[in-house]
């Protein structure tokens, strides 16, 4: 079976509310792992992002103990995701372009080479800062180009029906491996030091190099290349623009990527100056956050819809935890609030990742991709260092809680707009004596008058 650009490939038609396809299944929670090729995927890529976890637990202490500052760990984490706002766009314009499998290859192959590469420098005792930030840098420039090329190959991996189990499947598979990842940096950090977890970090790109290898090509859905051309970047734009059920989930989810997924500066922060704790105390930390992203997963994996409505209630949740969380009086309640934390932000992640690709036609999945992504990620530059510089001016608590403000009010006005656009009004009233907040149709309660 092989899917093109016309009604088979298309995406399917959807709600401005519920951003929901007219024909939902019910579906098993693993029922991508049934394709070979996906399954081969989903194997290299556990590997992988592994050691993409303890290498970013590594990276981060490593920092921290080089510089003792939480604005330098925010500069790291803004040089690796710069490359994205700067070029993000150019990134997915040669995923639509240029055959995925093979632009993967070569992808993953480079990002085994900054891990191999920060090694050295580590192990032979040489390492600098700079050589930190340039090295995360380099990474950042792979990632434009394997971001929108990976996030828009699983459509050829599964086709249609099963782009959103797989899609959430995905997000369990690299938060399955930050359970592991942390863990495994904090005692190769305390017993060998930094170096042996970037080591692994590089080797570990052999496992989806192999699986890419590995693939029967005549069993990936086709699905159609952008032709060269000019003004491409610009229709993606405008594609994006005339679609709400598209624009408002990524306004969102860069409001969330920006101010509210900061936490290798806050947590190690809060490790650092509130609780007195050590690199095992940030991976716990870090561990516990996957624990409850791989649960959100999971459940997104089972869910047979992408509810805008979803998507926004998540993200008020995620804003309001974080903010109840800054001010914990103990750690130990510190550290389980990362569970719900970890649950929440990965269902707004899921949701909106899925519902904005099953809403785009497949030949401009990359560019609509890459500019998730850029939002996502990309904005990163801009909020990291201004984090940084709130938690190290203010302390970690003012900055973990200002981040969960931002998050929490972006929600609720992307909310108001997406009600709007879907000719909704909030309704306020009681229900059997419970009060009721719910969003109807205006006909609805017009004719009630």
């Amino acid at each position: 079976m092989s899917t093109g650009s016309g009604a088979d490939s298309a995406p399917a038609p959807t709600d401005p509310d519920t951003s929901s396809t007219r024909h939902d299944r019910k579906q098993s929670m693993f029922s991508s792992l049934k394709i070979r090729n996906y399954r081969l995927f989903a194997t290299g890529q556990v590997v992988s992002n592994t050691g993409t976890w303890m290498q970013r637990i590594a990276q981060d202490w490593l920092v921290l103990s080089l510089t003792g500052s939480a604005s330098a760990v925010g500069i790291t984490i803004a040089l690796q995701f710069l490359p994205m706002l700067l070029f993000g766009l150019y990134g997915g314009v040669l995923a639509d372009r240029l055959p995925k499998r093979q632009l993967l290859l070569a992808t993953q192959a480079a990002m085994g080479l900054t891990g191999l590469a920060l090694a050295v420098l580590t192990l032979s005792g040489h390492v600098q800062v700079w050589h930190v930030y340039l090295t995360a840098f380099l990474l950042g420039l792979v990632t434009v180009v394997d971001n929108p090329a990976r996030q828009s190959f699983v459509a050829e991996m599964v086709g249609p029906d099963q782009l959103r189990n797989a899609v959430s499947l995905n997000s369990a598979n690299f938060q399955s491996a930050r359970l592991v990842g942390p863990a495994v940096a904090g005692v190769l950090i305390t017993a060998v030091g930094s170096g042996y977890a970037f080591l692994l970090n590089g080797l570990s790109f052999v496992a989806p190099i192999a699986g890419l290898l590995m693939m029967r090509a005549s069993e990936l859905h086709r699905v159609e290349r952008a032709p060269r051309g000019k003004g491409q970047l610009r229709e993606g734009l405008r594609y994006v623009a005339g679609r709400p059920e598209l624009i408002w989930p990524i306004v969102l989810v860069g409001f969330i990527g920006t101010f509210g997924f900061n936490f290798p500066i806050w947590l190690s922060a809060f490790v650092d100056d509130v609780f007195h704790g050590d690199a095992g105390t940030y991976g716990l930390l870090n561990t516990l956050m996957a624990a409850g992203s791989l649960a959100g997963a999971l459940l997104a994996a089972r869910r047979g819809t992408s509810r805008l409505r979803l998507l926004v209630g998540a993200a008020v949740l995620f804003g309001v935890l974080e903010i109840v969380t800054a001010f914990a009086p103990a750690f130990w309640i510190f550290a389980v609030m990362m569970v719900p934390i970890g649950m929440f932000g990965l269902t707004v992640n899921v949701t909106a990742n899925s519902s904005v690709q099953m809403a785009t036609d497949p030949l401009m999945r990359g560019r609509v991709m890459s500019l998730f992504m850029m939002v996502f990620t990309g904005g990163t530059p801009l909020g990291a260092p201004l984090v940084g510089w709130v938690t190290d001016t203010y302390g970690a608590r003012v900055g973990f809680a200002a981040g969960g403000a931002v998050a929490a009010v972006a929600a609720a006005g992307v909310g108001v707009m997406l009600a709007r656009v879907g000719g909704l009004r909030l309704s306020v009233g009681w229900n059997r004596g419970h009060p009721q907040v719910r969003f109807v149709v205006r006909e609805r309660l017009t004719t009630a008058a």
